[in-house]
């Protein structure tokens, strides 16, 4: 292919191809949610073991993304994405397969590799497929399919682990994703640009041996106390990661591009990201915990209440993308990160007695404000990043918006475990406890705690956000 070639042979198609990896990826986040008490059952394994089976899929696309961003600059941005599919219909199938927790973990993070190669070239696929002046609405498209994955989740999630076995929730990926798989290789071209370079191995290293230092300590503090060891575990992830910046400015050929944070809107963009991600991400979990330790819902209940955001934040996702066709970036990202705050001040007046109306009310108001912010934001960081780092950029915004999330997801459950024991804590958000009459009230205080100090991170994300309008139209 050669490098003036643009992936437009089927522009729509090559779109349909990009949505269903992400519809599949969300699935696979919320559906495993509803079936940890059945796996913990499965296996009999404690508290410490089934988060694995969570985070452990997040973390390891966190770890790699920059990474497998570069390969698609490199290789081919659709090869690296079918590359994904494959990739990830192989853990899936062996995630089903598997005999006990180690084999589902180790299974569970294979897939997180194919998660981690197709979330990293999505933007660049579009971006190879799509105009700047198209991109908002391909954009918006594509955080429909995150809300429409997330409710089939949660519907199918339900249905299989009530009538079927755990299982299921990992074969049907394989279908889905053989069948994305075929057709990307049938509409997706490869375009590459620039003279082809060396994979920076020594960047490779010390990027990835320090966010998995920092990453592995945030989530051992999920399970445990700060310890010698986690300390020891996270000091020695900063050092590395300044190392890597060390080694990034001296490299001929850097995996990381320091040059790309001097473009005066990405570095805004990138930390916007990371920002609305570190204080919503855990917004699913606190209100989780709230309605099955304090409302008493089970894990089904809850997550169906939540079910009219996800579509109504889906439905809003391409014609905020159509808006920032039309308007720029800053508006519709600032406004949808005011939404979320204000929707963050709204869960943390929240008490025993709340309707629940109202709970699922605020989350559809919180959907809206993610379905104005993702599409505008996602175009934004595009649109500024030069076509021959389609990839890294793209690879750089899955690892900043992964970063916060693991973050957050740490920062949820710590803030909870401040009034209550941490085990109590995690088991209430997989469904295994109830809180007692006399330990709602100090639950509820460290909920209120949580909610604030995320409106505080939103509001950031926010500032960062609208700092964008005094550099350039967006």
């Amino acid at each position: 292919m050669t490098t003036t070639e643009t992936a437009t042979r089927h522009p729509d198609l090559a779109l349909l191809v990009v949505v269903v990896g992400v519809l599949i990826a969300a699935v696979d986040t919320t559906i495993v949610v509803l079936a940890l008490p059945e796996i913990q059952r499965t296996f009999r394994i404690g508290l410490s073991s089934v988060i694995w089976v969570i985070i452990g899929y997040l973390f390891v696309i966190t770890l790699v993304s920059t990474q497998v961003g570069r390969l698609g600059d490199l290789y081919g941005r659709a090869t690296m994405y079918e590359l994904g599919f494959a990739v990830f219909v192989v853990g899936s199938a062996l995630c089903a397969l598997a005999w006990d927790e180690r084999s589902l973990i180790g299974f569970r993070l294979l897939q997180g590799v194919g998660g981690a190669l197709i979330a990293a070239n999505s933007g660049a696929v579009i971006a190879d497929t799509f105009p700047p002046n198209q991109r908002g609405r391909a954009y918006g498209f594509n955080a429909a399919g995150f809300n429409t994955g997330a409710v089939l989740g949660v519907v199918l999630g339900g249905i299989i682990v009530s009538y079927v076995s755990w299982r299921w929730i990992f074969w049907i990926n394989v279908p889905i994703g053989i069948g994305a798989l075929v057709t990307a290789r049938r509409v997706l071209v490869n375009r590459t640009d620039g003279p082809r370079r060396r994979l920076d191995w020594w960047g490779v290293a010390t990027i990835g041996l320090g966010l998995l230092g920092v990453l592995w300590a945030m989530v051992d503090l999920v399970t445990e106390s700060m310890t010698p060891r986690v300390a020891a575990t996270l000091l020695a992830g900063l050092v590395l990661l300044v190392v890597a910046w060390l080694v990034e400015r001296r490299t001929t050929d850097p995996l990381l591009e320091l040059s790309l944070f001097r473009v005066p809107t990405l570095a805004p963009s990138l930390l916007a990201a990371f920002f609305q991600s570190l204080a919503n991400f855990s917004v699913l979990f606190l209100i989780l915990m709230y309605l099955q330790g304090v409302r008493g819902l089970s894990p089904i209940h809850a997550s169906l209440l939540l079910v009219p955001g996800y579509v109504i934040g889906g439905v809003v996702g391409p014609f905020a993308g159509r808006l920032t066709d039309r308007l720029g970036a800053v508006r519709p990202a600032t406004a949808g990160l005011a939404l979320q705050a204000l929707t963050l001040v709204a869960y943390a007046q929240f008490h025993a007695r709340t309707p629940l109306t109202l709970v699922a009310t605020a989350y559809v108001v919180g959907a809206i404000g993610a379905g104005l912010f993702f599409p505008a934001n996602n175009a934004a960081v595009m649109k500024a990043a030069p076509s021959s780092s389609f990839g890294i950029t793209s690879g750089l915004l899955r690892t900043f918006t992964n970063v916060g999330m693991v973050f957050s997801f740490a920062l949820a459950i710590l803030v909870a475990s401040a009034t209550i024991p941490r085990h109590e804590a995690f088991a209430i958000f997989v469904g295994s406890h109830t809180l007692t009459h006399h330990e709602i009230a100090p639950f509820l205080t460290g909920l209120h705690a949580a909610f604030y100090a995320s409106t505080s991170l939103m509001a950031l994300a926010a500032i960062l956000s609208a700092s964008r309008a005094r550099r350039t139209r967006l």
